[in-house]
């Protein structure tokens, strides 16, 4: 059975999101996907972020509206970008073009720490209107919503 590791800090919940969230269960099958989301503490950032909670609410609101089982899955806090894919055992992780070099350096430390390397499954942005990858920046900053639709000239 599988053991699938994605992480994120999921802001905003949008179509890029949804992609990675998705592919996660779908290569996990019968297995378990672990979810990693980032903590407060590790959020030291200039721009407003919700609370670990209630983004922690909105994903799992997600994912029980995806009709996911709850035993197929777990939500943990992040409090380093590699969290538990160190010493724990995970055949997959799951990477967009932003998280990908992290997967690298993941690995690189397995290798060294004689642990088997994960399977990176890379996930290519999902575009806006624009032909601009859907960010939670982006939505923040007011030019397109959770799906990509542009909200204002640019």
């Amino acid at each position: 059975m599988p053991k699938v590791a994605v992480g994120g800090t999921f802001q905003y919940l949008h179509d890029g999101h949804a992609k990675l969230i998705e592919k996660a269960f779908e290569i996990a099958g019968s297995g378990k996907v672990h979810i990693g989301l980032t903590s407060d503490e590790m959020l030291r950032k200039s721009h407003d972020v919700d609370s670990y909670e209630n983004r922690r609410f909105r994903l799992l609101e997600y994912i029980k509206e995806m009709g996911i089982p709850e035993e197929k899955y777990e939500v943990t806090s992040l409090n380093d970008p590699c969290g538990p894919t160190l010493e724990e055992d995970f055949d997959y992780i799951i990477v967009s073009p932003e998280t990908y070099p992290v997967a690298l350096k993941i690995n690189s430390i397995r290798e060294k720490k004689e642990k088997k390397p994960l399977e990176i499954v890379y996930v290519e942005y999902v575009m806006a209107e624009d032909g601009t990858p859907i960010s939670s920046t982006r939505i923040a900053q007011g030019e397109i919503d959770r799906h990509g639709r542009l909200k204002k000239e640019a």
